[in-house]
């Protein structure tokens, strides 16, 4: 499934899309009724890990401040939250044990049932699988031919048109409504709040390497690829356990897995066949978290 570079990608190319109102709505998505999304307008675009989170708000009411924005607001407010109290806020993101987190990896995502303590609310929540992607102003076509013989597109599980006359599309991904998408973004490995502590401690554990890797609750956004290629460099069996490695391998782990996320996330935003995603100065700027990190 994507995983975070991919992620913060699909989330770049919604972002133009914000304070548009959805003029039409179409898809195959049987988890949300896709006409409830008719006339509304896109206010947010946000990015935690694996998931895409999309704010909808009544078209004629205001547009609401920004994510930025309500973080400054919050802040201001009560001060930065300390880690525990962030990992306690957390409310459309649900926690999976490692192993599942693997076995989830390797297949198609399969129909998600929503949270039923989460009310209904404002935030669309979009956890993609194998084969799920974001495209902008374009449908993907197939490139090869079904068991069948048959030349079949992609369908689309949703496909928001805009007043503008631009839209978006969404393939194999699960949707639901939640509150909010508040998380931690301590164990978000392509943030600038990551916290590398806390990450050290988890790969200190009495675990197979490769499982505390996978856990999204300390590597929000790392999957099987990113998991993968970091062990190789490291040169460490991916059953090895955390407690059995000196610090220094373990903190050499780490910089691979920051260094690479933020390396894929860097060829994908300058891929120049990407949904128009040429401007070398908006991928600099997407990839300004890792500047401020080596910082």
């Amino acid at each position: 499934m994507p995983e975070g570079p991919s992620v913060r990608k699909f989330q770049l190319l919604t972002s133009p899309f914000v304070g548009q109102v959805v003029a039409k709505v179409g898809g195959s998505s049987r988890k949300i009724s896709v006409n409830d999304l008719n006339a509304l307008r896109l206010q947010d675009s946000q990015v935690h890990g694996k998931n895409l989170y999309l704010a909808f708000v009544a078209a004629e009411g205001p547009l609401g401040p920004t994510a930025e924005e309500t973080a400054l607001q919050r802040e201001a407010a009560s001060g930065a939250s300390s880690p525990a109290q962030e990992g306690q806020e957390q409310v459309c993101a649900p926690q999976t044990h490692p192993q599942d987190e693997e076995l989830q990896e390797l297949q198609p995502s399969r129909p998600e049932v929503p949270d039923a303590a989460e009310g209904p609310g404002n935030w669309l929540r979009f956890h993609f699988g194998l084969f799920g992607s974001v495209r902008a102003n374009e449908f993907s076509r197939a490139k090869k031919a079904n068991k069948r013989g048959d030349w079949k597109d992609p369908v689309p599980r949703l496909v928001l048109h805009f007043e503008s006359g631009g839209f978006l599309v969404f393939y194999n991904c699960r949707m639901h409504w939640c509150s909010s998408p508040r998380a931690n973004p301590a164990s978000d490995i392509l943030s600038v709040e990551f916290h590398r502590g806390q990450a050290l401690d988890a790969l200190r554990a009495p675990n197979p390497i490769c499982y505390t890797l996978l856990d999204q609750r300390y590597f929000s956004g790392l999957g099987n690829i990113i998991k993968n290629e970091i062990l190789y460099l490291a040169k460490i069996h991916p059953l090895t356990q955390g407690s059995l490695l000196a610090l220094s391998d373990l903190e050499h782990l780490l910089d691979y897995a920051i260094q690479f996320s933020f390396d894929w996330l860097y060829s994908k935003l300058h891929d120049k066949s990407a949904n128009g995603l040429t401007s070398s100065e908006e991928s600099w700027s997407a990839c300004s978290d890792y500047s401020k990190w080596k910082a």
